[in-house]
């Protein structure tokens, strides 16, 4: 019996969205600017889902009360979603 060690797609999905949402950044926008392909998305999720920080990320995104300049210094996409606010 096989065991899927990536976390829930679902909710990984909304962690990466939630995160670039906190950085004004709008993922579905970069991909209609051509900024994201949608191959690079399911990388970005994906990476997320394999990261194992989720709990952090949770309380980090419950503590934000205004846009941040930078994703979180754990984020298994912050290269990426750094890039993409620049």
């Amino acid at each position: 019996m096989s065991r899927d060690i990536l976390g829930d797609v679902e909710k990984h999905f909304w962690l990466t969205r939630s995160v670039a949402r906190c950085m004004d950044i709008s993922l579905t926008e970069a991909m209609a600017e051509g900024r994201l392909s949608a191959d690079e998305y399911a990388q970005i999720v994906t990476r997320c889902r394999a990261a194992n920080c989720s709990g952090e990320c949770e309380v980090w995104l419950s503590q934000q009360q205004a846009q941040t300049a930078s994703a979180p210094e754990f984020c298994a996409n912050a290269d990426n979603l750094n890039a993409l606010k620049a």
